[in-house]
């Protein structure tokens, strides 16, 4: 299946693997689970944003702008890889951040994606308050980009576009080819819900193909009655302006709270549970803020008894992990390092 697509950057490394969780299928007893991989690309620290930035990079350049200006929680992987395809063309970044919780470090102490940031060299980053309203502040600072006589291009949250939505037609279109290779269709496909351009992107691609498989969000930002709407009108939007998915209905569209927690970015004892289990069963990260969440969403959809026992499963690994390091206190206890062996070397 194909589709008359704009022009876009190369910030994949090709179709990304597809890999069966066996030992934690056979551990949660529910459905068989897969993993599609799309925490791996060419950008630093790799995740789902990488494709949406193959587009709206790719219209930044076509327009002529200097400076690429986005906003996003101060561990925003969105932030980190917009940075980094700036670096790779050659132009500006501007990032305004906030910090949701309330009690992230600044910029100079963080860890994580915020000190990626510095290492990539971001021209210029904005901390602002935890309530701060984002889209206004990337307005301001696109405004005072042009003031300074720069031409800047804004990327909305997540990248979150109509355009930027173009990213997961893409993948869509891979897994429908990989159910048209292996001739069996997955059931279900979860995703992180955050912004929601990469569940829109998917359900207007899979229609597309004419895969059957439903795909089910799980929220990590918002809650359902807020994001279902938004996702839905994204779809419409695509299905508008690039003859993508028409066939899809609003029935598609469907969000679950299990995993959201408190709030986003907050954690959760479940989203821990998640995060341990696919790096000691699997050996694959996950992140705290979308992928740990949307994996306990899915876990607790198992548990209550929502899939089939023969249900095809798959998840999409949206990347993220750098943000585990700006987070070590959430998964290590004090006493699990007390029987390391004493080592004979002494570090001035």
């Amino acid at each position: 299946m194909t589709f008359k697509r704009p022009i876009k950057r190369k910030y994949m490394l090709g179709t990304t693997p597809i890999e069966p969780l066996k030992r934690t299928s056979a551990l949660l007893k529910g459905p068989e689970l897969f993993i599609k991989r799309d925490d791996l690309s060419l950008l630093a620290g790799g995740g789902n944003k990488s494709r949406k930035l193959e587009y709206l990079v790719a219209d930044a350049l076509r327009k002529g702008a200097d400076t690429l200006v986005t906003c996003g929680a101060y561990q925003s992987n969105h932030a980190r890889l917009t940075l980094a395809a700036a670096k790779r063309e050659g132009l500006k970044c501007h990032l305004v951040l906030s910090d949701p919780t309330g009690h992230g470090r600044g910029a100079a102490e963080a860890s994580g994606n915020l000190f990626l940031d510095r290492l990539l060299g971001a021209d210029k980053i904005i901390l602002k308050p935890k309530d701060t309203d984002l889209f206004q502040a990337l307005d301001d600072e696109v405004d005072a980009c042009t003031d300074a006589g720069l031409k800047p291009y804004a990327i909305t949250l997540g990248g979150s576009s109509v355009l930027g939505c173009l990213g997961y037609v893409d993948c869509a279109l891979e897994i429908a080819a990989h159910e048209i290779s292996i001739k069996e269709e997955f059931d279900y496909i979860v995703v992180p819900v955050g912004s929601g351009g990469t569940m829109a992107g998917l359900i207007a691609g899979l229609r597309e193909a004419g895969s059957k498989a439903k795909v089910l969000g799980i929220n990590v930002l918002m809650k359902k009655v807020t994001q279902e709407p938004r996702i839905w009108q994204l779809v419409q939007q695509i299905a508008d302006l690039h003859k993508i998915g028409a066939s899809a209905v609003e029935e598609d569209v469907q969000c679950f709270d299990e995993g959201l927690g408190e709030g986003y970015a907050l954690p959760t004892d479940e989203m821990r549970e998640a995060v341990k289990l696919l790096a000691e069963k699997e050996g694959i990260l996950l992140d705290p803020t979308y992928t740990g969440k949307a994996f306990a969403g899915l876990i607790a959809l198992i548990r209550n008894g929502f899939f089939k026992p023969e249900d095809k499963v798959l998840f999409i690994h949206t990347g993220g992990s750098p943000a585990l390091f700006e987070h070590q206190d959430w998964f290590v206890e004090s006493n699990e390092m007390t029987n390391l062996p004493e080592s004979e070397d002494t570090v001035e």
